[in-house]
């Protein structure tokens, strides 16, 4: 039986931002039910104790998030969320308590990727307000800045960014510029369990996308794998439009699912460090790993 590090479970294919970085889905607006949410938690049970709750959408949209994490710890189930922090004053009260929550990550590049956005003090005031509250309840806390460019920088990204970064500085009282001890793709400790992380911008995988020889490694069906909020099983988190459609949960079992011939072949086809579906060969994500395992 295939175990997982997470499966992804898509709660809400609905996001209050449109950014810029973010392609929009093409996929009915929905919110997942708390009954079909059990069933799903009783399905992958067997293959992972450890469950996000986002792929596409902004989990804090969810009116019965509190239910959700309540069924979690319930089962067993450890949560990461993943947010863009817009609505946090509204939803946070519905997170803090939750002993199934773990890890708040918070995309933080949301703000500048948004072109409606206004007030990045406020944005951010609301943000460590939550988060001051909810890692003394021992939850790991992630700001994401995903939006370095591959190319030198405008000056107009390197503001927005140190703004962003001055307004860390001193809500974590830092002696240092976060520059100094940030490369991309790695991260800094700004207090006890809470963290930085910066990295590139990447692009989400399209059909429209160039495709390559199709060499590599992914992690797609080895640690994780990913239910959109229609019941739509796919190998990874950034399958967001279900393209790689391995099967639905609400006719076929999870545990099928992921044994299918169309899923073995992509998961073995990895073991031999080619990529066998078409979405895979259009992927970028898919050379951060090289060719190791």
């Amino acid at each position: 039986m295939k175990t997982f590090k997470k499966v992804y479970i898509e709660i809400t294919s609905v996001c209050n931002l449109a950014c810029s970085f973010c392609p929009q889905t093409s996929r009915k607006a929905s919110f997942i039910k708390l009954d079909t949410f059990n069933t799903i938690l009783d399905q992958i049970k067997p293959h992972t104790n450890h469950i996000y709750l986002h792929v596409k959408g902004e989990p804090l949209l969810h009116p019965k998030l509190d239910e959700l994490l309540d069924a979690s710890y319930a089962k067993g189930f450890k949560v990461n969320m993943t947010t863009n922090g817009t609505l946090i004053r509204k939803a946070g009260p519905k997170l803090l308590g939750k002993p199934a929550l773990r890890q708040m990550n918070f995309s933080l590049h949301s703000f500048d990727g948004h072109e409606g956005s206004t007030n990045r003090e406020l944005y951010l005031a609301d943000i460590f307000r939550f988060v001051r509250e909810v890692s003394e309840q021992g939850v790991l806390v992630s700001f994401r800045l995903w939006n370095l460019q591959r190319d030198e920088a405008t000056s107009e990204e390197t503001r927005r960014n140190r703004e962003t970064l001055e307004l860390l500085e001193r809500e974590f009282a830092l002696d240092y510029r976060i520059e100094e001890k940030v490369l991309p793709g790695s991260g800094v400790k700004l207090a006890e369990r809470i963290y930085l992380n910066q990295e590139h911008e990447f692009e989400w995988p399209s059909l429209q996308a160039p495709e390559d020889e199709g060499k590599g490694f992914c992690h797609a069906l080895r640690t994780q794998a990913a239910v959109l909020v229609d019941g739509t099983v796919v190998p990874c988190c950034l399958d967001g439009e279900g393209v790689i459609n391995l099967g639905n949960v609400n006719d076929t079992p999870f545990s099928e699912i992921v044994e299918s011939e169309r899923a073995n072949n992509l998961f073995y086809g990895f073991s031999r460090r080619e990529a066998v579906e078409e979405l895979c060969r259009k992927c970028g994500y898919r050379k951060r790993f090289g060719t190791g395992a």
